[in-house]
């Protein structure tokens, strides 16, 4: 192909090498079956989707449809949209000159029309990429129709010296200019009602009219839509004879397993060298930060209409680098392992990422946040610890009792955020138990695994209301539940109703 793009300049040589134009969704088809043959990947990085939404965009690619991506925000609508450019031509001819990728062999625009007439084999040919027939467009309420299809160009008809009847004045929208090439609509329920029906005479005839030009242009071009299933009741809707022509509805969905989380965020982090030299990230604080977004996915405070983007557990983890990494410059260390109470700087990215109903904006975005992350874990420590419930239940021997009988003889730790790593461990190892503990379920860890575990078995049973937990200046406080309980009074920040806070 590069040969001939260098060599073919004029609509001749395009005939004498043997060209013949496909439509768009033909040439989609063929170059998607040639990849299949050959297991090509043709959405490399996309996780989670290789058994229900891809098979889904392949089965309609061969079937030469237009697509709507229908799913929540976060579920990678707009990046696969984005990667459909794959199963484009590397390079394809066009008429030199024109606005709307006229196909040498069969022009469309009057431009392309008269070029032909004029100079026979002589039309001068230009070669555009794949990259270049990929045109996206977020819809908004003030779109209008000049800007997807087309108006009258004044300032065109004056310096031409074209009456308005000459459809040379016409300046093109984005879906002309999108010919023989794929166009992408964003959020298209906050598309006026309007805009739509234009949309769906395209689908349905082929064809754009502007004005009141007595001019029909058969357009090829590869529709795909997005759209969140909560914006056809909260922003808008899809018109109903335009949803009918959009032949295929794919549904996209979250990562349904923490290790395809884990996997997305580890992908889309965007860490610097430093930082992922200088910062050990243990398999157990990866796995929080997954179980944080699940929990919210879950959560009675979160609005489950909106979503719970794949974004939270991306930036949180940034943020939970980034808080581990200021920890190391302020005490000069020039390492260090992430800490359960890293989490603290995990907050900001929670509470920018949920939609809160009623009672969760009762009990404010930064206290849900905290919620989520308790919650997150509470179950998680029951995968890798006894559960003190089943403990309770059980009357088996309790292997907490030593931790617990130390914090009841009125002894506390208080974990600042930015302990260094020297005084951080001595802490953990001044609780009886603690170290004995870790050692004997997890023998086999390395040290800085068993601290990170250590500190893990407090906030694990403060979730389970065995010790008491509360948010100090700088850090978590760690004491007895019993003197907490006699000291906390109705009114305080860290009274809690609920049944899981009552002892």
């Amino acid at each position: 192909m590069k040969y001939k793009i260098e060599k073919i300049k004029t609509l001749g040589e395009l005939k004498s090498g043997g060209y013949k134009p496909r439509s768009i969704k033909d040439e989609m088809r063929e170059n998607l079956i040639h990849q299949l043959k050959n297991n090509s990947r043709l959405f490399e990085g996309i996780i989670g989707y290789n058994e229900t939404v891809i098979p889904d965009i392949e089965t309609a690619v061969l079937s030469r449809h237009n697509i709507i991506l229908l799913g929540l925000r976060g579920q990678a609508k707009t990046k696969i949209a984005r990667m459909m450019v794959n199963m484009l031509d590397e390079y394809i001819p066009i008429i030199a000159g024109s606005e709307v990728n006229d196909d040498p062999l069969n022009p469309l625009s009057r431009y392309g029309i008269d070029k032909v007439e004029e100079m026979q084999d002589e039309t001068p040919i230009e070669w555009i990429s794949r990259e270049a027939r990929y045109t996206e467009k977020l819809a908004t309420p003030d779109v209008t129709i000049a800007d997807l299809i087309g108006d009258v160009d004044p300032i065109k008809a004056a310096s031409l010296k074209l009456p308005y009847s000459d459809e040379r004045v016409i300046h093109f929208g984005l879906i002309p200019r999108s010919h023989r090439g794929i166009f992408v609509i964003n959020e298209l329920p906050d598309l006026q009602a309007r805009i739509q029906v234009a949309l769906f005479n395209i689908l349905q005839e082929k064809d754009v009219q502007i004005r009141g030009f007595k001019i029909r242009l058969p357009l090829d071009v590869q529709f795909v839509f997005t759209a969140n299933p909560e914006d056809y009741t909260n922003r808008g809707s899809i018109v109903t004879p335009l949803k009918d022509r959009i032949d295929s509805q794919i549904l996209t969905h979250y990562p349904r397993t923490i290790h395809e989380s884990k996997e997305i965020t580890s992908q889309e982090a965007k860490l610097t060298d430093e930082q992922t030299k200088s910062i050990n990230a243990p398999e157990l604080i990866k796995d929080l930060i997954e179980h944080v977004a699940f929990e919210a996915r879950e959560s009675e405070y979160v609005d489950s209409k909106s979503g719970v983007s794949a974004r939270l557990t991306i930036s949180a983890y940034e943020n939970l680098i980034s808080t581990a990494e200021r920890r190391t410059l302020i005490n000069n260390e020039t390492e260090t392992t992430l800490r359960i109470s890293d989490f603290v700087g995990v907050i900001p990215s929670i509470t920018g990422k949920v939609e809160l109903v009623y009672e969760g904006e009762q009990e404010g975005p930064a206290k849900v946040a905290q919620i989520l992350i308790g919650k997150a874990i509470k179950n998680q420590f029951v995968s890798l610890f006894p559960s003190p419930e089943k403990i309770k239940r059980t009357k088996e021997e309790n292997p907490y009792h030593e931790i617990i009988h130390w914090f009841s003889h009125g002894n506390t730790i208080d974990i600042i955020s930015n302990l260094s790593n020297k005084d951080y461990k001595k802490l953990l190892c001044g609780v009886p138990g603690l170290s004995a503990l870790v050692n004997k379920y997890y023998p086999n860890e390395d040290e800085e695994s068993k601290f990170i575990l250590m500190e893990f078995v407090l906030h694990g049973l403060a979730e389970h209301s065995l010790l008491s937990k509360d948010h100090i200046e700088f850090g978590l406080q760690f004491k007895d539940m019993l003197t907490s309980m006699f000291t906390m009074k109705p009114d305080d920040e860290n009274f809690e109703e609920d049944d899981d806070y009552k002892y």
